[in-house]
């Protein structure tokens, strides 16, 4: 007897937003993923070509791009079926190769599965079984294989996802065991407080994007989410609330970008929970502050543990400063979606921090075969104290990363007045050490002007055209240097607001204050 045909017996449904303009440009045969390219004539395909770097080749053979052709309605939807037919012919009767390495198999099967009630009505009963068989056999190879252990929840939920699409014995088993693994992996990717375990805010939304579409098609289905899918969910939309700043997108740290503000808003637009966001995670140890016009996320713990940290940064007491809802200070400039950010981006240089001289605080990093260069070592402890008093608070950071030198941030913010200050201390401690420069860097938003002053005490920032916050410090020397951050994985230009002092084998301290301009 001949075996039935796979069908979708529900419709998966990706709640992230589609973007038609990259929808258009992808119908014109251009493939721009994380700063790199390939052009093809419209018409054409990008699959006989050399990618630019194994970083984009994971992309593009992701599929996400596809919600964006969907977006474009029937045309679109007829351009993906294209593609998707010409990546089967070239790619589709092998299980090898980079097209199969765990990261692409893995989005690969959640965005076909998102994708394919949008493209059912535009193919025939064949290439329809055709496709779902392929998808089908796409998610069995993703459920039997390894990769990345920080990325284990989230090839759990693509293929319990297709399980739960697919009708008949082969999504029960798919379906089955992929919630089996969520309910160990979800308490192992999400801290209580609803960071991720990265400490990455942007991997966190991405996760809670992937729950809720699981989410939804178990409701579809009549069955209700399991305890720690709805857990799970419930706790990342906490740590949404608690990382978005008013300007609509997240603070950036630990490889992850600020997301773009349909995307944050999409996400928000589901949480059942809604409400005031928590003033700090005492899990994934970030503090949030504001009054009088600011806003800040500040980073006060540690990178995140070995096998968590392929994205994580060594920038310990970051900070992302957002006034009167626009960016003026970011928190981190390194991405994971880039293709070529430069790995001295994941130490202090990239981060809204300080250090002293060239090195990074007791952190190396180490390449993991396979997977994304980890980071190790670091401070065995950072402290944070926070206390309030009338409408002042104050935030303490604390760590020994610098060898002989204990290090200090402490942050004042006047609630009431919106004056930030910042006190920037290394304390000898123990034996002897021979100092050097100590660096403090802002790194300014992209619509962010800066000018400095005739006495090199202080520089006049403007977001774009709100008003003018002045920032003024006893630092030895300020100055603007060129700097870049990733946005979707492009380089954009910015300036970095540098303070410097030399350190001696005392210590140094500097101090800098940020308060609207009156002038």
């Amino acid at each position: 007897m001949a075996r039935a045909p796979q069908r979708l017996a529900i419709r998966p449904r990706d709640l992230r937003p589609a973007d038609p303009a990259r929808g258009a440009r992808l119908m014109a045969g251009e493939f721009h993923f994380g700063g790199e390219a390939i052009e093809a004539q419209a018409g054409g395909d990008p699959w006989g070509r050399l990618a630019p770097s194994r970083h984009y080749a994971a992309q593009l053979h992701s599929f996400g791009w596809l919600r964006d052709l969907l977006a474009l309605g029937d045309d679109g939807g007829r351009e993906a079926l294209r593609l998707w037919t010409e990546w089967r012919r070239a790619f589709g009767r092998s299980s090898g190769g980079y097209a199969w390495a765990s990261l692409p198999l893995e989005r690969r099967v959640f965005n076909l599965a998102c994708a394919a009630p949008r493209l059912a009505p535009l193919v025939t009963d064949a290439e329809g079984a055709t496709f779902v068989e392929s998808l089908a056999r796409q998610a069995k190879k993703l459920a039997e294989s390894d990769g990345d252990p920080a990325r284990a929840a989230e090839r759990a939920v693509a293929a319990a996802l297709v399980g739960a699409a697919l009708d008949g014995k082969t999504g029960e088993a798919l379906l089955g065991a992929g919630l089996k693994r969520l309910a160990r992996l979800i308490p192992q990717a999400v801290l209580r407080d609803g960071v991720h375990a990265s400490r990455s805010p942007e991997r966190g939304l991405e996760l809670l994007f992937d729950l809720l579409a699981l989410d939804d098609a178990l409701s579809q289905r009549g069955a209700p989410a399991p305890l720690e899918v709805s857990r799970g969910i419930d706790r990342l939309s906490a740590g949404l609330r608690f990382f978005v700043l008013g300007d609509g997108r997240l603070a950036a740290f630990h490889g992850g970008e600020g997301a773009a503000p349909r995307a944050v808003a999409a996400a928000l637009a589901l949480d059942e929970g809604a409400g005031e966001p928590a003033r700090s995670t005492p899990y994934g140890a970030y503090h949030r502050l504001e009054g009088g016009g600011l806003q800040l996320v500040v980073d006060a713990g540690r990178p995140a543990e070995p096998i968590w940290s392929g994205e994580a940064c060594a920038q310990l007491g970051g900070l992302a400063v957002v006034v009167e809802a626009r960016r003026l200070i970011l928190g981190s400039a390194w991405s994971a979606k880039a293709a070529e950010a430069k790995a001295e981006l994941r130490g202090p240089a990239g981060g809204s921090c300080f250090h002293l001289g060239d090195g990074w605080p007791g952190v190396t990093l180490k390449p993991a075969r396979g997977l994304a260069d980890r980071l190790e070592g670091g401070p065995a402890e950072v402290k944070a104290e926070r206390r309030q008093h009338g409408d002042g608070l104050w935030l303490d950071i604390a760590h020994g990363g610098w060898p002989g030198f204990g290090a200090t941030r402490r942050l004042y913010l006047g609630m009431a007045a919106g004056d930030l200050r910042g006190e920037d201390t290394l304390t000898r401690v123990g034996r002897r050490h021979e100092g050097g420069e100590l660096t403090i860097r802002f790194h300014l938003a992209p619509d962010v002007t800066a000018h400095l002053a005739a006495d090199g005490k202080s520089a006049l920032l403007r977001p774009g055209l709100g008003a003018a916050w002045r920032l003024r410090s006893d630092a030895e020397a300020m100055r603007l240097a060129p700097g870049l951050i990733y946005e979707d994985g492009a380089p954009q230009p910015i300036q970095v607001l540098m303070l410097t002092g030399l350190a001696t084998d005392e210590g140094a301290r500097v101090r800098w204050r940020l308060t609207r301009d009156e002038g």
